[in-house]
């Protein structure tokens, strides 16, 4: 049986490029149990960052295979 989690990752860029995050480790947000929370958490990160041109912040999914 598989499951499937979700985590909001992201934080502000060095630059516009968006290759290394300022401060070195990424914010990690979760997990979640269904995309639709997780969707409502980027979206509440992304608005309060909204202002910061360098920030950015993605929604990653994990497969979990669970034994049976």
């Amino acid at each position: 049986m598989t499951m499937e989690r979700f985590w909001v990752v992201g934080g502000e860029y060095s630059c516009l490029a968006f290759k290394s995050l300022k401060n070195g480790a990424p914010q990690v947000l979760g997990p979640y149990e269904s995309r639709d929370e997780a969707k409502a958490a980027w979206k509440r990160v992304s608005d309060e960052n909204r202002a910061c041109a360098t920030a950015r912040y993605a929604i990653a999914s994990e497969q979990l295979t669970l034994p049976n």
